[in-house]
């Protein structure tokens, strides 16, 4: 099995829930970390949802990791905070900002294949 660090940046993230990152078949992946930057000159939030569409009856539920997350101006915002989060096949990280081009998003992933 081969490790393998990877970082997804989406900037301008628009008022639309948009993918961020896709696991890539045949592959499990660690989320290590997301950031959130506010690059607008008003505050604003930003919703981050994690899509699982796994055939396992226990974890095919999509479920927000954050909603409504407040980022001041020129703000950053780490929502792991050390945690970790282990995601299957096909499963997605999407996100969203309260304002459209307000807001990028950075995740730092290991896919293990």
């Amino acid at each position: 099995m081969a490790n393998t660090f990877k970082l997804k940046t989406k900037a301008s993230l628009t008022t639309s829930l948009a993918a961020v990152y896709t696991v890539p078949s045949s592959t499990t992946a660690v989320v290590l970390g997301i950031s959130l930057a506010n690059k607008d000159t008003s505050s604003r939030t930003a919703d981050v949802l994690v899509v699982s569409d796994t055939s396992d009856t226990e974890t095919n539920a999509n479920s927000y990791l954050g909603k409504g997350l407040p980022l001041p101006v020129g703000g950053t915002l780490e929502i792991m905070g050390g945690n970790k989060l282990v995601l299957q096949t096909t499963d997605v990280i999407q996100a969203k900002a309260s304002a459209g081009s307000a807001i990028d998003v950075i995740v730092s992933i290991m896919e293990i294949t």
